[in-house]
């Protein structure tokens, strides 16, 4: 890929965008994945359970998006967090806890209205050296 190139990544291993996005793009050295939330690829629907299922299948589908575009979670330099509910932070910290490793990346975590079932939904911006 020539340096000023941009492209779309695809990938069947995470879900499918339902709107007019890609699941993440790739310019250079930076990877921007789109929002990924608790849907199993394999089946198109929200994995049973609660915050910390969900939150296991979003770094499942972030990973593929990121392995897809030829980075890792080891790139990534930011991941921003969107919860439904303020009571649900202790069980998805816990979770994301248990999923990422130093160094961190810096991360945002807002409150926001998600579609009924989702509990949880990330984005991540990757540099690759």
């Amino acid at each position: 890929m020539t340096e000023g190139a941009m492209r779309a990544i695809v990938t069947d291993r995470a879900p499918q965008p339902v709107a007019a996005y890609s699941q993440a793009k790739r310019k250079g050295n930076i990877v921007q994945v789109a929002g990924q939330v608790g849907i199993d690829p394999a089946t198109g629907v929200v994995v049973p359970g609660g915050v910390a299922e969900q939150t296991r299948q979003v770094f499942a589908n972030i990973e593929a998006v990121l392995e897809a575009a030829g980075s890792s979670l080891a790139d990534v330099v930011m991941m921003r967090a969107y919860l439904p509910d303020p009571a649900h932070f202790a069980e998805f910290n816990d979770a994301y806890n248990a999923l990422v490793g130093e160094p961190y990346p810096a991360r945002t975590t807002v409150y926001v209205g998600l579609p009924p079932g989702f509990l949880v939904e990330i984005d991540a911006l990757a540099v690759l050296d």
